[in-house]
């Protein structure tokens, strides 16, 4: 099977989530034809507002600006770094054993946003926030819900484009 494009498809969150019938429907069928063709598209209206993004773009530059022992006060290599600082040298390549230059912060949704239902809600580490910086957590956390209700979107215009 040739695929051919001459450009990332760019879709319309808001045609499938507030559009009319014939909007969902197309959006529906072109997020398909993109993920069965190369694999990923490019979304707009995923509601992250450029305030958001920027807010969030400037605390996590202000984390990452803290001195290297500020910044390892939220390293948690007892839980596996799910959540938290990352420092450089810490992960590497596949078949590499020379550490990354890189470092990152995970965030993960916040436990008392999950179901006491959840049968592995006991597994999910909390979140680690840096006093330093208390905009950080506000940030991320509205950067997080919003983008977790794009997902859910996503996701089911990708379960209807499989028709399920």
């Amino acid at each position: 099977m040739e695929i051919l494009f001459d450009e990332i498809p760019s879709l319309d969150l808001a045609d499938f989530t507030a559009g009319n019938p014939t909007q969902k429907a197309a959006f529906v069928q072109k997020l398909g034809e993109a993920y069965q063709n190369i694999g990923f598209v490019a979304i707009k209206n995923h509601g992250l507002s450029q305030n958001l993004q920027d807010r969030l773009y400037g605390s996590i530059k202000d984390f990452f600006n803290l001195p290297d022992a500020v910044k390892a006060n939220y390293e948690k290599p007892e839980i596996g770094f799910q959540r938290g600082y990352t420092g450089k040298g810490k992960e590497h390549a596949k078949g590499r054993n020379t550490g990354d230059l890189k470092e990152f912060y995970h965030v993960g949704q916040e436990l008392s946003r999950i179901p006491d239902t959840d049968p592995i809600k006991s597994e999910y580490p909390p979140n680690i926030w840096p006093s330093e910086l208390p905009e950080f957590q506000n940030d991320a956390n509205e950067a997080f819900r919003t983008l977790e209700s794009a997902g859910k979107s996503m996701l089911r215009a990708i379960a209807l484009s499989l028709d399920l």
